[in-house]
């Protein structure tokens, strides 16, 4: 089984439309959904927003599930000129940006006493993800920067770690944390984000516009997924 997770419910809306089989659960009050998507079996549910919740709904399915890989789909916010409203993201790593430890001499983003900082997907997944061609806008791979900020104005000094010290290319505030949950449990995982914004004074008005939109490049992005595993199967 695959686990396929994003923040809300506007962007796993999709899945759900075309889920065969659906049997619908709850845990904590959010609905998980198991099913059949083009033949291949999931487990697709929302986390809620925010690094803890999502951290907390990874581990209960990996917990419960023994998925054999999870897929975290959604919005970003874009930290370059060239990644646009609308381009994909795939985080060739990740890091926590809101984790800073200086005064103990860490790096931001390292969890202190951890050589833990950037997680990187699994391999094998993200060389399927790469050969990925969207409807529309562009495929990128990137750093993913995550932390429990909605990001509105990138351009204020006190966001320049994003650029300055992380180098990062989209922002947003799940990713990371169920990437660390995956990799200390040893799943493969991916993290793909469509961009809602530039992360900047137009950010809420064009991330509520997209939202629409995103689930359905969530979708097509999964079933490309699916596809490419049972391929290497």
């Amino acid at each position: 089984m695959i686990v396929i997770l994003g923040a809300m419910d506007t962007e796993i809306a999709e899945f759900l439309s075309v889920m065969e089989g659906r049997e619908t659960a709850q845990w904590q009050g959010i609905e998980e959904h198991r099913g059949m998507l083009d033949g291949h079996p999931v487990l697709v549910s929302k986390t809620g927003v925010g690094k803890v919740m999502a951290a907390m709904r990874a581990q209960h399915f990996i917990d419960r599930v023994g998925p054999k890989a999870l897929l975290f789909t959604g919005l970003a916010g874009s930290l370059k000129r060239d990644i646009r409203i609308g381009d994909t993201v795939l985080g060739r790593d990740l890091v926590q940006h809101d984790l800073e430890s200086a005064a103990l001499g860490v790096p931001r983003g390292q969890i202190p006493f951890s050589d833990i900082r950037f997680v990187e997907p699994d391999a094998q997944l993200l060389d399927i993800a790469a050969r990925y061609q969207p409807a529309e806008g562009r495929l990128h791979l990137g750093r993913i920067c995550t932390g429990d900020q909605f990001i509105t104005h990138r351009e204020l000094a006190s966001h320049a770690h994003l650029h300055d010290e992380l180098d990062g290319d989209a922002v947003e505030m799940e990713g990371a944390a169920v990437a660390l949950v995956c990799s200390l449990n040893g799943l493969p995982f991916l993290v793909a984000r469509t961009i809602s914004d530039m992360a900047d004074g137009d950010a809420v008005a064009d991330y509520e516009q997209i939202l629409p939109r995103a689930s359905l490049n969530s979708l097509a992005f999964v079933r490309h997924m699916l596809a490419g595993l049972a391929a290497r199967a």
